[in-house]
C-alpha cells in the first residue's frame, strides 16, 4: 500500500533541498542525510552511504542518488516523487534565470553572482565530504579515507571512482594486515 503522507514529505523534502543545491545533489548531502537518517528515519547511516557509494559510481548526473533514496524509502512511486521533486523545481527556477541572465549577462552585478556562487558550490561540496567521513562506520580511519578522498575529489577534479577505489584498496590492505579493526 502507497503511504500518501511519505510520498508528501519526500516531495517537500527534495523540492526544498532542490532549491539550494548549488553544484548538484551532492552539495545537500549534509541535509540530505540529516532529513532522511535523523530527522525521518525512513533508513540508517549504512543504508543512506551505501545508497550514495552506488550511486557515485553510476554513470551519469549525481542526482541519480536520489532516485535510489526515493526507490529505498518507498519504492517505485518514491523513486518518481523524489526524483521529479529533485529536479523539477531546480529546472524551473535555472530556466528563469536562464532568460532573466541572458538580458542582463554583461552587467557587473551579473558577474559578481556568478563569481559569488563558486565559493558556496565549493563549501556546500567540503561540507557534505565531512559529513560522509564523520558518518562511515569503521571508525577513524574510514572517515579519513572518505575525507581524504573527497578533498582530493575537490581540488583535483578527478573522478571519485579514483577516489573510491584507492579508499578500497588501502582500506583492504590495513584490515588484513591487522593493523586497524574497521568491521
Amino acid at each position: 500500500m502507497i503511504d500518501v503522507n511519505v510520498l508528501l514529505q519526500l516531495a517537500k523534502t527534495f523540492a526544498s533541498l532542490s532549491l539550494v543545491a548549488i553544484g548538484g545533489a551532492n552539495a545537500v548531502f549534509p541535509a540530505l542525510r540529516q532529513a532522511i537518517v535523523e530527522n525521518m528515519a525512513w533508513m540508517d547511516d549504512g543504508t543512506f552511504l551505501q545508497l550514495f557509494a552506488i550511486a557515485q559510481i553510476t554513470p551519469g548526473p549525481n542526482v541519480v542518488v536520489v532516485s535510489l533514496l526515493g526507490w529505498q524509502i518507498a519504492g517505485l512511486p518514491g523513486l518518481l516523487v523524489a526524483t521529479v521533486s529533485m529536479v523539477l523545481p531546480a529546472a524551473i527556477l535555472a530556466f528563469a534565470v536562464g532568460r532573466i541572465a541572458n538580458q542582463v549577462a554583461g552587467s557587473a552585478g551579473f558577474k559578481l553572482a556568478q563569481k559569488a556562487l563558486v565559493p558556496l558550490a565549493i563549501g556546500l561540496l567540503i561540507a557534505g565530504g565531512l559529513d560522509l567521513a564523520i558518518a562511515a562506520p569503521g571508525g577513524w580511519f574510514i572517515s579519513v579515507l572518505v575525507a581524504v578522498s573527497a578533498l582530493s575529489v575537490i581540488y583535483t577534479k578527478a573522478n571519485p571512482i579514483w577516489g573510491m577505489a584507492a579508499s578500497t584498496i588501502a582500506a583492504l590492505a590495513v584490515h588484513y594486515s591487522g593493523l586497524v579493526q574497521l568491521l
